[in-house]
């Protein structure tokens, strides 16, 4: 790995912790798409819009249609599968929503597979330095309508953290299990209002989760979503019989889900019927 860097500071006006985790997600990100041996260059310099940081890789790189898809909840590149867990699109994702909150843009680069991938951050500045003290941190992200209780089922323990950091961004409270029976016992204590369930869980299922989460839970919740890579009439079939109201097919499209969820807000802001 490489670093090049101006040797004068440059300074940006936000979020040093959150900053710090969309540089941290890049790398990762390059690391897990590079193989032993490969290059990962981290550059950072001032352009005409402000400041531009660019993490590039020589590993499996992407095909032109994944250049945009590759930022979308759950989105896993090419051939990622077979290296195993953690480059599910979850730290792009969030990469991205953290740039655009900061006023920036971000944008994936390839000349196709095997040749290698870039990644480029432009944010606005520089800023002159802070005199005392560095800027605020940025405020909750949306300042939001509501907040629910979520809670999201995912046998992937990256996917599972990954997705409960960005409903946490959209101001929700959340709690996370990885299997079906701590889901149960999470949903007895924890009394979600929204239930997030991977149809692919060991042991129980994520349709026995949602029969039990019907039947045995005294505060059964409001909106249950099953989650799955597979969207055959069969599978929204054993979903519906099993009680779910929603089913998405990952990769997950966030305006989707956001919906779902203003629309729980709508009813509970609501309130039961007169």
């Amino acid at each position: 790995m490489t670093v090049n860097v101006p040797d004068e500071p440059l300074y940006v006006r936000g979020d040093g912790v959150r900053l710090t985790q969309v540089v941290s997600n890049l790398l990762n990100n390059a690391a897990k798409y590079t193989d032993r041996g490969g290059r990962i260059e981290l550059c950072l310099e001032r352009d005409a819009a402000g400041i531009r940081l660019a993490v590039r890789d020589d590993g499996i790189g992407l095909p032109a249609d994944a250049l945009e898809t590759i930022f979308d909840l759950f989105s896993q590149a090419p051939n990622g599968r077979e290296r195993g867990p953690g480059g599910l699109g979850v730290g792009l994702t969030l990469a991205k929503r953290l740039v655009e909150l900061h006023g920036g843009t971000v944008e994936a680069r390839s000349d196709g597979p095997r040749r290698g991938s870039e990644f480029v951050v432009r944010l606005p500045g520089p800023v002159e330095p802070p005199a005392i003290a560095p800027s605020p941190a940025l405020p909750p992200v949306h300042a939001p309508r509501g907040s629910l209780r979520i809670l999201a089922v995912d046998d992937n323990v990256h996917l599972a953290d990954g997705l409960a950091n960005l409903l946490g961004m959209w101001g929700h409270n959340v709690r996370t299990a990885y299997d079906g029976d701590a889901a149960l016992e999470v949903a007895r204590a924890f009394a979600p209002e929204v239930v997030l369930v991977d149809l692919g869980l060991p042991r129980i299922d994520g349709l026995e989760v949602a029969r039990r989460l019907r039947q045995k839970v005294e505060r059964p919740p409001a909106l249950l979503v099953s989650m799955s890579g597979f969207g055959q009439d069969q599978t929204r079939r054993r979903s519906d019989e099993a009680g779910f109201d929603h089913h998405l097919v990952k990769p997950v499209d966030l305006g989707s889900l956001r919906s779902l969820l203003e629309g729980c807000l709508r009813g509970k802001s609501a309130g039961p019927p007169s």
